[in-house]
């Protein structure tokens, strides 16, 4: 186990060098000039260049890409052009509420599209499968920025049930111990922070996991199909085991190989997708951030937030791969 953790994480390394080149020499390519956003239009020839020296913009790109690398590997993203202060403090502050965000996207597709996919799939044909085909569709083909917006003219803007934006109310007041809200309200005791955390939270995470929530009942349903056609299945029902275990115990159980799966990839596109709803709902996470880095031309800070993208996503495939072992105890990984 160990020794493939290993070679996992070794073989991550060249695909993060790989993901920076592709998107530092994109950026060379795009239009627009990182300088001409750091100062005013009227500054001089002579103040661009004194700009360009001192961040470092006058060197070749082969040697920018270079330097920028060999600081990566320590650690150290740069300096941001648009914040002043170093990538990698800004995405650790701004990465708990993506982190969070996603999390919670996750529980509401998963709570919701499991139980659908395994009644769809054991009663094929029925209102259950209708129900849950419907749920499902219509959550794959609706757009998250069409979706957000709705939701919070009803319940923000006519109902008056739910906060339209932002992660906090003002002035709440609550310390920062692990960057998660709804954490550090009851590491503190505070029960009208948790609250208050989790009504901003409640909209952008059900519009982030309805996409989630189709694809995980599909699949689901599929695969409970498929399983209870199994010989296993048969011999389950051949010794008399109710129905409800069969399902779950076995049916399920056998399912669930793929359902993991497909929640770990869906995870990773997440924390992509939370670009758009972030925007939508001014969440402050690395999402909204990547958009105001883009917007600013900030080389370092649009890299640095790739890659920590990319990394997320290669730990939760690697962690996806270490559940297999533990659903199905005949997979090994060596």
């Amino acid at each position: 186990m160990h020794l493939y953790l290993s070679k996992r994480l070794l073989g991550a390394i060249p695909v993060l060098v790989v993901v920076a080149g592709i998107v530092f020499t994109l950026m060379q390519f795009a239009p627009g000039d990182a300088v001409s956003m750091l100062i005013s239009d009227e500054a001089s020839d002579a103040d661009k260049a004194r700009i360009r020296e001192a961040w470092g913009l006058d060197r070749p790109p082969v040697i920018q890409f270079l330097s920028f690398l060999g600081n990566a590997l320590q650690g150290d993203f740069g300096m941001s052009f648009r914040y002043r202060e170093p990538v990698m403090d800004i995405v650790l502050e701004r990465l708990p509420a993506t982190i969070e965000l996603a999390l919670a996207a996750t529980l509401v597709a998963v709570l919701v599209g499991i139980p659908l996919g395994v009644l769809a799939g054991a009663r094929p044909g029925s209102v259950w499968d209708s129900i849950a085909s419907t749920f499902s569709f219509a959550g794959i083909s609706m757009p998250n920025f069409w979706m957000g917006i709705l939701l919070i003219l009803l319940f923000a803007g006519h109902w008056h049930l739910l906060p339209s934006g932002g992660r906090e109310p003002w002035g709440m007041g609550l310390d920062r111990i692990t960057g998660f809200l709804l954490v550090d309200a009851l590491l503190q005791g505070r029960g009208d922070a948790f609250v208050a955390a989790l009504q901003h939270l409640a909209l952008p995470a059900i519009v982030l996991g309805t996409n989630m929530m189709g694809i995980i009942t599909q699949l689901t349903r599929a695969s409970v199909q498929e399983a209870l056609h199994e010989d296993f299945v048969m011999t389950a029902r051949a010794k008399g085991l109710s129905g409800s275990r069969v399902l779950w115990r076995h049916a399920f159980r056998n399912a669930l190989i793929g359902v993991v799966t497909i929640i770990g990839l869906e995870f990773g596109a997440l924390l992509s997708g939370a670009m758009i709803v972030e925007t939508v709902f001014a969440w402050p996470g690395i999402g909204s951030l990547l958009i105001q880095g883009i917007s600013s031309r900030d080389y370092p800070l649009i890299i640095g937030l790739v890659l920590v993208y990319t990394g997320i996503f290669i730990l939760v495939n690697l962690l996806i791969d270490v559940l297999y072992t533990f659903i199905d105890p005949r997979i090994r990984i060596t």
